[in-house]
Protein backbone atom coordinates (compact mmCIF):
# COMPACT_ATOMS: atom_id res chain seq x y z
CA UNK A 1 0.00 0.00 0.00
CA UNK A 2 1.47 3.39 -1.02
CA UNK A 3 1.78 5.68 1.47
CA UNK A 4 -1.46 7.47 1.38
CA UNK A 5 -3.74 4.62 1.16
CA UNK A 6 -1.50 3.52 4.37
CA UNK A 7 -1.96 6.16 6.22
CA UNK A 8 -6.11 6.56 5.22
CA UNK A 9 -6.50 3.12 6.47
CA UNK A 10 -4.54 3.83 9.85
CA UNK A 11 -7.16 6.47 10.39
CA UNK A 12 -9.93 4.23 10.78
CA UNK A 13 -8.21 1.89 13.49
CA UNK A 14 -10.05 3.26 16.66
CA UNK A 15 -13.38 3.27 14.67
CA UNK A 16 -16.09 0.88 14.00
CA UNK A 17 -17.61 0.07 10.77
CA UNK A 18 -20.72 1.40 12.55
CA UNK A 19 -19.23 4.31 13.13
CA UNK A 20 -18.11 4.54 9.65
CA UNK A 21 -21.66 3.56 8.20
CA UNK A 22 -23.14 6.29 10.43
CA UNK A 23 -20.31 8.60 8.67
CA UNK A 24 -21.32 7.83 5.00
CA UNK A 25 -25.50 7.99 5.64
CA UNK A 26 -24.38 11.72 6.77
CA UNK A 27 -21.89 12.87 4.31
CA UNK A 28 -24.23 11.34 1.74
CA UNK A 29 -21.81 8.55 0.31
CA UNK A 30 -23.53 5.63 -0.16
CA UNK A 31 -23.52 2.69 2.44
CA UNK A 32 -21.67 -0.33 1.02
CA UNK A 33 -21.91 -2.84 3.51
CA UNK A 34 -20.81 -6.65 2.16
CA UNK A 35 -24.19 -8.94 2.75
CA UNK A 36 -24.64 -10.35 6.33
CA UNK A 37 -23.20 -13.60 5.71
CA UNK A 38 -19.83 -12.56 5.22
CA UNK A 39 -18.32 -12.85 8.91
CA UNK A 40 -15.21 -13.13 10.33
CA UNK A 41 -13.71 -16.86 10.70
CA UNK A 42 -12.39 -15.52 13.88
CA UNK A 43 -14.52 -13.08 16.03
CA UNK A 44 -12.50 -9.95 17.11
CA UNK A 45 -10.99 -9.37 14.21
CA UNK A 46 -10.29 -6.02 12.39
CA UNK A 47 -8.64 -4.80 9.71
CA UNK A 48 -8.57 -1.56 7.39
CA UNK A 49 -6.73 -1.46 3.58
CA UNK A 50 -6.82 -0.64 0.45
CA UNK A 51 -8.89 -3.22 -1.75
CA UNK A 52 -7.05 -5.64 -3.68
CA UNK A 53 -9.27 -7.51 -6.31
CA UNK A 54 -9.07 -11.26 -7.66
CA UNK A 55 -12.21 -12.74 -9.10
CA UNK A 56 -12.14 -16.38 -8.58
CA UNK A 57 -13.07 -18.92 -11.81
CA UNK A 58 -11.65 -22.02 -10.40
CA UNK A 59 -7.71 -21.86 -9.68
CA UNK A 60 -5.56 -19.97 -6.96
CA UNK A 61 -3.20 -18.84 -9.61
CA UNK A 62 -5.35 -15.32 -9.75
CA UNK A 63 -5.01 -14.68 -6.00
CA UNK A 64 -1.54 -15.39 -6.51
CA UNK A 65 -0.78 -13.12 -9.42
CA UNK A 66 -3.08 -10.58 -7.32
CA UNK A 67 -0.65 -10.85 -3.78
CA UNK A 68 1.93 -10.47 -6.49
CA UNK A 69 0.71 -7.17 -7.10
CA UNK A 70 -0.74 -6.06 -4.01
CA UNK A 71 1.41 -3.89 -1.68
CA UNK A 72 1.67 -4.22 2.03
CA UNK A 73 -1.47 -3.21 4.14
CA UNK A 74 -3.84 -4.46 1.39
CA UNK A 75 -6.57 -6.33 1.65
CA UNK A 76 -7.05 -9.35 -0.89
CA UNK A 77 -11.01 -9.41 -1.64
CA UNK A 78 -12.27 -12.14 -3.14
CA UNK A 79 -15.02 -12.65 -5.66
CA UNK A 80 -16.43 -16.09 -5.81
CA UNK A 81 -20.08 -14.72 -6.79
CA UNK A 82 -20.98 -15.59 -3.27
CA UNK A 83 -20.99 -19.16 -3.35
CA UNK A 84 -20.87 -21.80 -0.64
CA UNK A 85 -21.24 -25.01 -2.36
CA UNK A 86 -17.09 -24.73 -2.71
CA UNK A 87 -14.46 -23.31 -0.88
CA UNK A 88 -11.83 -20.80 -2.86
CA UNK A 89 -9.78 -20.25 -0.46
CA UNK A 90 -7.43 -22.02 1.98
CA UNK A 91 -4.36 -21.86 5.01
CA UNK A 92 -2.47 -21.63 1.64
CA UNK A 93 -3.54 -18.74 -0.11
CA UNK A 94 -3.91 -16.80 3.50
CA UNK A 95 -0.76 -17.62 4.60
CA UNK A 96 0.71 -16.13 1.45
CA UNK A 97 -1.10 -13.48 1.89
CA UNK A 98 0.60 -12.70 5.56
CA UNK A 99 3.72 -13.06 4.01
CA UNK A 100 3.33 -10.50 1.44
CA UNK A 101 2.26 -8.61 4.14
CA UNK A 102 -1.37 -7.75 3.43
CA UNK A 103 -3.44 -7.09 6.20
CA UNK A 104 -6.47 -9.61 5.72
CA UNK A 105 -8.61 -11.10 3.49
CA UNK A 106 -12.51 -10.54 2.37
CA UNK A 107 -14.11 -13.22 0.45
CA UNK A 108 -17.47 -13.28 -1.33
CA UNK A 109 -17.91 -16.91 -1.32
CA UNK A 110 -16.41 -19.74 1.16
CA UNK A 111 -13.16 -20.47 2.81
CA UNK A 112 -11.95 -24.13 4.24
CA UNK A 113 -9.15 -25.00 6.24
CA UNK A 114 -10.36 -23.13 9.91
CA UNK A 115 -7.83 -24.70 12.47
CA UNK A 116 -5.21 -23.46 10.28
CA UNK A 117 -6.42 -20.04 9.57
CA UNK A 118 -6.94 -19.97 12.93
CA UNK A 119 -3.26 -21.00 13.50
CA UNK A 120 -2.20 -17.99 10.85
CA UNK A 121 -4.47 -15.92 12.74
CA UNK A 122 -4.87 -13.06 9.64
CA UNK A 123 -8.29 -11.58 9.46
CA UNK A 124 -10.26 -13.49 7.12
CA UNK A 125 -14.03 -12.81 6.53
CA UNK A 126 -15.91 -14.86 4.51
CA UNK A 127 -19.64 -16.29 3.32
CA UNK A 128 -18.97 -19.69 4.86
CA UNK A 129 -17.45 -22.50 5.12
CA UNK A 130 -17.18 -26.34 3.56
CA UNK A 131 -14.36 -28.93 2.92
CA UNK A 132 -14.73 -29.27 -1.09
CA UNK A 133 -12.42 -27.37 -3.04
CA UNK A 134 -12.92 -25.30 -6.46
CA UNK A 135 -15.76 -28.45 -8.19
CA UNK A 136 -14.63 -26.91 -11.83
CA UNK A 137 -12.49 -25.07 -13.36
CA UNK A 138 -13.59 -21.62 -15.95
CA UNK A 139 -11.65 -19.37 -18.13
CA UNK A 140 -10.11 -16.59 -15.87
CA UNK A 141 -12.46 -13.37 -16.63
CA UNK A 142 -11.04 -10.52 -18.38
CA UNK A 143 -10.93 -7.89 -15.65
CA UNK A 144 -10.31 -10.39 -13.09
CA UNK A 145 -7.51 -8.62 -10.68
CA UNK A 146 -9.18 -5.04 -11.96
CA UNK A 147 -12.44 -5.48 -9.96
CA UNK A 148 -14.53 -7.19 -7.14
CA UNK A 149 -18.22 -7.71 -6.93
CA UNK A 150 -19.37 -8.58 -3.07
CA UNK A 151 -22.70 -8.44 -3.15
CA UNK A 152 -24.51 -5.81 -4.87
CA UNK A 153 -21.17 -3.63 -4.67
CA UNK A 154 -18.20 -3.75 -7.29
CA UNK A 155 -15.16 -2.65 -5.85
CA UNK A 156 -11.45 -1.72 -7.45
CA UNK A 157 -8.16 -0.26 -5.96
CA UNK A 158 -10.15 2.87 -5.49
CA UNK A 159 -11.96 1.89 -2.35
CA UNK A 160 -10.81 1.00 1.07
CA UNK A 161 -12.20 -1.81 2.97
CA UNK A 162 -13.43 -2.12 6.45
CA UNK A 163 -14.39 -4.84 8.89
CA UNK A 164 -14.87 -5.76 12.02
CA UNK A 165 -17.47 -8.19 13.97
CA UNK A 166 -20.51 -5.89 12.51
CA UNK A 167 -19.43 -7.10 9.12
CA UNK A 168 -18.09 -5.26 5.96
CA UNK A 169 -17.44 -1.97 4.74
CA UNK A 170 -16.46 -0.30 1.57
CA UNK A 171 -15.71 3.25 1.46
CA UNK A 172 -14.44 5.30 -1.80
CA UNK A 173 -10.45 6.37 -0.52
CA UNK A 174 -11.09 9.71 -1.43
CA UNK A 175 -13.56 10.67 1.15
CA UNK A 176 -11.48 8.37 3.56
CA UNK A 177 -10.16 11.87 5.42
CA UNK A 178 -14.05 13.50 6.00
CA UNK A 179 -15.15 10.05 6.76
CA UNK A 180 -12.62 9.35 9.53
CA UNK A 181 -13.79 12.95 11.03
CA UNK A 182 -17.33 12.26 11.14
CA UNK A 183 -17.26 8.84 12.25
CA UNK A 184 -15.21 9.75 15.35
CA UNK A 185 -17.21 12.44 15.90
CA UNK A 186 -19.88 10.44 15.96
CA UNK A 187 -17.99 7.79 18.45
CA UNK A 188 -16.91 10.50 20.52
CA UNK A 189 -20.52 11.78 21.36
CA UNK A 190 -22.09 8.08 21.81
CA UNK A 191 -19.30 6.99 24.48
CA UNK A 192 -20.29 10.92 26.29
CA UNK A 193 -24.02 9.41 26.03
CA UNK A 194 -22.98 6.20 27.21
CA UNK A 195 -21.28 7.47 30.61
CA UNK A 196 -24.45 9.92 30.67
CA UNK A 197 -26.92 6.53 31.09
CA UNK A 198 -24.60 5.05 33.61
CA UNK A 199 -24.38 8.34 35.62
CA UNK A 200 -28.73 7.85 35.35
CA UNK A 201 -29.75 10.29 32.86
CA UNK A 202 -32.06 8.46 30.61
CA UNK A 203 -31.18 8.98 26.17
CA UNK A 204 -34.56 10.29 26.19
CA UNK A 205 -33.77 13.06 29.11
CA UNK A 206 -30.37 13.42 26.86
CA UNK A 207 -32.23 13.65 23.54
CA UNK A 208 -34.92 15.92 24.37
CA UNK A 209 -37.95 13.11 23.43
CA UNK A 210 -40.71 14.36 25.11
CA UNK A 211 -39.87 17.90 23.27
CA UNK A 212 -39.84 15.36 19.88
CA UNK A 213 -42.94 14.22 20.67
CA UNK A 214 -44.87 17.57 21.12
CA UNK A 215 -43.02 19.23 18.42
CA UNK A 216 -44.18 16.11 16.00
CA UNK A 217 -47.72 16.37 17.20
CA UNK A 218 -47.34 19.80 15.41
CA UNK A 219 -45.49 18.84 13.15
CA UNK A 220 -46.19 15.28 11.27
CA UNK A 221 -43.33 16.27 9.15
CA UNK A 222 -40.83 16.23 11.43
CA UNK A 223 -38.32 12.87 11.30
CA UNK A 224 -36.43 12.26 14.93
CA UNK A 225 -33.26 12.56 12.78
CA UNK A 226 -33.98 15.57 12.30
CA UNK A 227 -34.97 16.15 15.67
CA UNK A 228 -31.11 14.47 16.48
CA UNK A 229 -29.45 17.08 14.27
CA UNK A 230 -30.93 19.83 15.74
CA UNK A 231 -29.79 18.88 19.50
CA UNK A 232 -26.39 16.90 18.29
CA UNK A 233 -27.49 13.62 19.07
CA UNK A 234 -25.70 10.30 17.21
CA UNK A 235 -27.87 6.99 17.91
CA UNK A 236 -28.92 7.12 14.43
CA UNK A 237 -25.84 8.95 12.49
Amino acid sequence: MDTDHRARAARFAALTTAHVADACLRAGVTVRCAPAAVRPVLAGRRLAGRVRPARHAGSVDVFLEAIDRASPGDVLVVDDGGRTDRACVGDLVVREARAAGLAGLVVWGAHRDSADLAAVGLPVFSAGVTPTGPLELDPTPAGALDSARVGGWTVDAGDLVLADDDGVLFVPAERAGELADLAASIRDTERRQADRIAAGESLRAQLGFADYLAARAADPTLTFRAHLRAVGGAIEE
